[in-house]
């Protein structure tokens, strides 16, 4: 029993400490694909700095010896390819100081690819990974840190997908881009046609 609460108060403790730097995390949270929250500092091109906000309990306070320590996280929307303007997009969607959880995917270079949910509302939330597919800014690809035959891997994967094919049906953001080029790929093919159907008609002409 005194061995259990000890493993039980170094959980605690764990779960308590206010991590300041991507590397301090354990990799068992990692493994477990641990949700942790925090506050947006800012957006960057390279991702969300975020203040790492530990679930606080009263009884084990005293050890919350990091509580004050300085430091920011950088975290990355994981199975996502931002298109130019996502990052734009994120910014106007998302306000400064906003709280958020992130559920830990991989670790890679100092950098977290996580899952990250914000509150809409007071009853909903969102999925930004999902998000920014479905507004056409991104393009999915694959989620790394995951097996690719592990269960959680294609759960994800296909809630990805599913959020980029809206956007394509729609036509939004980076689809409708392409979708233009389409149009004008065969508007000029088909006026290359058309020359070389007047200049056989020309020829014709030339021979009666």
């Amino acid at each position: 029993m005194a061995i259990a609460g000890v493993v039980l108060l170094a959980k605690s403790v764990k779960l308590t400490t206010k991590f300041t730097n991507v590397l301090e995390i354990p990799s068992e949270f990692i493994e477990k694909n641990v949700k942790l929250r925090g506050r947006l500092h800012q957006i960057t091109d390279q991702g969300f700095e975020i203040e790492h906000i530990p679930i606080t309990i009263p009884i084990i306070s005293s050890l919350q010896k990091r509580w004050h320590a300085d430091g920011l996280l950088l975290v990355r929307l994981a199975g996502v390819e931002l298109a130019p303007g996502g990052t734009i997009w994120l910014k106007s969607e998302i306000k400064p100081s906003q709280m958020m959880w992130f559920q830990l995917l991989e670790r890679k270079d100092s950098v977290l690819h996580c899952l990250v949910v914000i509150k809409k509302g007071r009853f909903s939330s969102v999925c930004l990974n999902e998000e920014i597919l479905r507004q056409g800014l991104g393009k999915t690809v694959n989620i790394e840190g995951l097996a690719h035959e592990s269960r959680i891997y294609w759960k994800l994967h296909k809630r990805l997908l599913q959020a980029e094919l809206k956007a394509v049906k729609k036509h939004k953001g980076i689809w409708k881009e392409e979708s233009f080029i389409e149009k004008l790929r065969e508007h000029i093919t088909n006026n290359k046609y058309l020359q070389k159907l007047k200049q056989f008609a020309t020829w014709l002409r030339t021979r009666l």
